[in-house]
């Protein structure tokens, strides 16, 4: 695959932990990537790798050797303020326990990421106007004025939804974003997560359930570090598809 077309392209990306004799290799020379507009599940058993790749892969923490390029951007070296920026602008989190302020309506918790930002090119009014039409989007437009305590799980998870798009990211990761949530609530977020898809964004999902997996167009496997399988569109993937 063309690193110049990819919006994802790691090369032999390891994150270590610890020093001298006491280390552990959370991820050991892992090369993959991910295509803009692509949807794309990461699984693996406890410990494979997966909140590692996930946190290398958002900004969060910095490989300890090899290279990450974001939309041809090395971002392997950049220092604290820098990667902070990249999140703010460029990437989109939704989590498993949709990580929305208890105090703040729906509406405050989707604008939130603007006033990180502290834009002044935005006026409070029209803050709240982007944050109505991602509300909107998602399906919550009657709901902007409620407590998450006053929402249902779905529908959090929803509003965490449409907080990570308030900024238009190049790159939404969602980690297991069903997961706490019933069948028919899992099911809803799929729908929109098919919807977010359609309309061309780029999804990195990492999740525990093969059904749920299935629904992207990858599937990237970890095990103990390293990269171990890739499945595409649902079905089984050969061994060699795992140098990709």
């Amino acid at each position: 695959m063309n690193s110049a077309q990819s919006l994802i392209h790691t090369t032999e990306m390891s994150r270590v932990y610890g020093r001298g004799v006491v280390t552990v290799t959370a991820l050991d020379s892992v090369s993959i990537d991910i295509l803009p507009g692509e949807f794309v599940a990461v699984m693996g058993p406890s410990g494979s790798g997966k909140s590692t790749l996930m946190n290398l892969l958002g900004c969060l923490d910095k490989p300890t050797s090899g290279s990450y390029l974001l939309n041809g951007e090395d971002v392997s070296h950049l220092d604290r303020e820098q990667l902070a920026a990249i999140r703010s602008r460029r990437i989109g989190f939704v989590f498993q326990s949709y990580n929305l302020l208890a105090r703040a309506t729906a509406l405050d918790n989707v604008i939130l990421p603007l006033l990180y930002q502290h834009d002044l090119t935005r006026t409070p009014k029209e803050r709240r106007e982007l944050g109505q039409a991602a509300l909107d989007g998602v399906g919550l437009a009657e709901r902007a004025g409620h407590l998450p305590a006053e929402l249902s799980g779905g529908e959090q998870q929803r509003v965490a939804i449409a907080r990570a798009l308030i900024n238009d990211p190049l790159l939404v990761l969602a980690d297991e974003p069903t997961g706490n949530l019933d069948s028919h609530s899992g099911a809803e977020i799929m729908e929109l997560m098919h919807q977010l898809h359609n309309d061309g964004r780029t999804i990195v999902m990492v999740t525990h359930d093969r059904e749920i997996a299935a629904h992207t167009q990858r599937t990237i496997h970890l095990r103990d570090g390293h990269l171990d399988t890739i499945v595409r569109n649902g079905h089984a993937g050969s061994t060699s598809e795992a140098k990709v």
